[in-house]
């Protein structure tokens, strides 16, 4: 060992660890100081890391010494291997306990044991540390995945369920009245930094969640409680309005206000609320959209027309409902990613949807009526009335008084003279299908202007018509209650035929 003050020898061994916070590097640093090979044998008896040149036979020699010091039977111990001399030492409270090696070819000076014990002292805190991360990032993982499993239960509108999920601990949200969806853009890797960074010990965020969207990976959802008095660093979506004005990046929709069993609704609105947003000078935008047709139609006739659209899906099976009612909105990687099935399997259950309702759903306007008739099925009809009333075409629903005063204003900010190209554009873009290129060809226009169009409606419809299906599906019916796109027969014609004669009427 160099002639160096054991001060100054410590003092090196210190900043080597804030550098690197290796065990090997330790035991490098510690082989060339006291010119031997060192080992450091884990809790499970077999060596972890260790210098280059260390006679790995050796630990299979001393394997029942290693033993005797793992167990607590002995702190260290001095013994030869043939010509080599070697030098054991045990690390820890905690049996088993890690091991130091040191192999050498003459007996090691005291200085240089004393420094072996100490090196050691920091590769066993080093390990606990390591642990310690380890522990952590489980619980991290696993609070995460609690949180997932929460806002699923609450998007499918089961809150019992939600408490359920919680084992006793129940967070703050689930006891609240009402909550606000709020939707945050940021780039994906800031998603589970934002998360930790304000996560409470019970592994929440205060009165709220915050939950990596499956779907789309720059997405953070956070259902905040909308009661005031449960406080906490979350209230009311302060922090995610800071964290947009600090970060040029970001952007923020929030939701209106509904009860908890209605937080899908609320999610609904947030989505909306973020296309606007993104379209934005201060990039935060709350909901200000008009309802979806789904509140507005005569209550009796839509839910018969959708229970009868709805009639070949009953003999299918509910994994292919569940997935038909997010194929609606979502990509199919998408909707696998959220539900973790493959792609395949979920292109099988469309499949299987398609030919028992004899549709494509490669059309937009058949996801649309699709997706009515899904929104409108769960809804509970008078519960006085005895008489299933007839099952009317969607275009006479679509001709009603309530559907016209919703449509007219719905599109309205796109008649205005300064956007009347506008309406041009999302008239083509529904025309070709959502496909831009072809809505270019077809209105002579680039299809980054088109895309620019797209935006430009989103913030005048307040709706997101570019990354859910949602939007477009409230256009579609607009559009087709206000022009002649009720003339095409796509929507109902190709399984209407297989409905009684008095569905069939119209």
């Amino acid at each position: 060992m160099e002639a160096l003050g054991q001060a100054e020898s410590l003092d090196e061994l210190l900043r080597l660890v804030r550098r690197h916070g290796s065990p090997a590097e330790v035991l490098r640093w510690l082989g060339r100081r006291i010119g031997a090979d060192v080992a450091w044998i884990g809790r499970q008896g077999a060596v972890e890391t260790a210098t280059a040149g260390f006679p790995r036979q050796v630990a299979d020699e001393l394997r029942d010494q290693v033993a005797r010091l793992t167990h607590g039977r002995l702190a260290a111990a001095t013994t030869q291997a043939g010509a080599l001399e070697v030098h054991l030492e045990a690390f820890g409270a905690g049996e088993p306990r890690p091991v130091l090696v040191t192999v050498s070819a003459s007996p090691l000076p005291r200085e240089a044991v004393l420094l072996a014990s100490q090196a050691g002292g920091l590769v066993e805190l080093l390990g606990r540390a390591s642990e310690g991360d380890a522990g952590s990032r489980g619980y991290e993982a696993k609070a995460a995945q609690l949180r997932f499993a929460v806002l699923t239960a609450l998007l499918a509108g089961d809150v019992t369920m939600a408490r359920r999920m919680t084992t006793g601990d129940v967070p703050p949200l689930l006891n609240a009245e009402r909550v606000r969806v709020h939707l945050l853009h940021c780039p994906p890797a800031d998603r589970d930094r934002l998360a930790r960074t304000y996560q409470d010990s019970s592994g929440y965020h205060g009165p709220g969640l915050m939950v990596n969207c499956p779907v789309f990976k720059e997405q953070l959802i956070c259902p905040v409680a909308e009661d005031p008095e449960l406080g906490g660093r979350f209230q009311q979506g302060e922090v995610l309005r800071r964290l947009v004005r600090e970060n040029p990046g970001y952007a923020l929709g929030v939701s209106g206000p509904h009860p908890l069993a209605a937080t899908a609704e609320a999610y609904g609105e947030a989505v909306h609320a973020l296309a606007v947003a993104r379209n934005s000078p201060d990039r935060l935008a709350a909901y200000r959209g008009r309802p979806s047709l789904v509140h507005v139609l005569p209550r009796r006739a839509a839910l018969a027309w959708a229970r009868a659209y709805l009639e070949p899906l009953h003999s299918a099976p509910k994994p292919t409902v569940d997935v038909i009612r997010l194929a609606v909105t979502f990509t199919r990687s998408g909707v696998a990613r959220l539900l973790h099935l493959s792609r395949t399997t979920v292109t099988a259950h469309c499949r299987r949807a398609e030919e028992a309702l004899g549709i494509d759903l490669g059309e937009v306007r058949t996801r649309a009526t699709l997706d009515l008739a899904l929104s409108l099925s769960p809804l509970q009809a008078d519960p006085t009335e005895t008489v299933q009333p007839v099952a009317p075409p969607l275009g006479e629903l679509l001709r009603t008084a309530p559907a016209t005063a919703w449509a007219e204003p719905f599109l309205r900010p796109l008649h205005d003279t300064r956007h009347r190209d506008l309406y041009r554009t999302v008239e083509a873009w529904i025309d070709a299908n959502t496909d831009a290129q072809r809505t270019a060809a077809q209105v002579g226009l680039s299809r980054n202007t088109v895309r620019a169009h797209l935006r430009a409606a989103e913030r005048l419809l307040n709706r997101d018509l570019l990354t859910t299906g949602s939007g477009i599906h409230d256009l579609v019916h607009a559009l087709r209650v206000t022009t002649a796109h009720r003339a095409h027969p796509t929507d109902e014609s190709g399984h209407r035929a297989r409905w009684s004669p008095k569905h069939a009427a119209s």
